[in-house]
């Protein structure tokens, strides 16, 4: 019997790049998933115009909008649950969301390097593959992790690896790195649907 696809939300800032391969691997029939809302936390963000131009509803929950934090935060998670959505992908997502409690180990995010290194605040897009390159790495990738209360840190599910070039730039890097995010994201979206993935501590497995 074929699976029900899993409703998601996908949160983004940018432009959306991840968004849009998820929604076609999802058109390609590699991802058993639908995207139920799209969030932005701009209304300049290009990923914005991409999701409705694919047919997704998409809304904008800017943090300048609200008085406070916990404002903000409300309105987020007031906004996915309404959605009906089962898991969060965070998706070049730069604003720091306190995970609701209901939705515990169920919000992903996908960062451009091997994690614990290179992440934190300020370390999104090309700030990392700069700082990679700055410290003479001769690996990098990307991983995908269950999102807690702090920048780029939870439960790693999965990472992908590949070389960095002695003549890479910045944006060389980003664009090898992003084919590896092509392939991990949809993975650990299919691990979850299909309830393959259980957390133990701080870490993930994979049964």
């Amino acid at each position: 019997m074929a699976m029900q696809p899993l409703p998601i939300a996908v949160l983004i800032s940018g432009g959306g790049t991840t968004l849009v391969n998820l929604n076609q691997c999802i058109d390609r029939s590699e991802l058993p998933a639908q995207i139920v809302r799209v969030i932005s936390s701009s209304a300049a963000a290009g990923g914005v115009e991409r999701a409705r131009e694919a047919g997704l509803h998409a809304t904008v929950i800017d943090p300048k909008d609200h008085a406070d934090r916990a404002g903000y935060t409300d309105a987020m998670w007031r906004a996915i649950r309404q959605s009906g959505a089962e898991l969060v992908c965070m998706a070049g997502f730069l604003k720091l969301l306190p995970i609701a409690e209901d939705y515990r180990n169920r919000v992903m995010n996908i960062h451009p390097a091997l994690l614990p290194e290179f992440g934190g605040k300020g370390m999104y897009g090309k700030h990392v593959h700069q700082a990679v390159l700055a410290a003479g790495r001769k690996e990098s990738g990307c991983t995908v992790h269950f999102a807690d209360d702090r920048y780029d840190h939870g439960p790693i599910i999965l990472q992908r690896t590949c070389p960095v070039a002695p003549d890479d730039t910045p944006d060389t890097l980003a664009a090898r790195v992003f084919k590896e995010e092509c392939i991990a994201y949809p993975q650990a979206i299919r691990l979850f649907a299909a309830k393959k993935l259980v957390i133990d501590g701080t870490t993930v497995k994979i049964i």
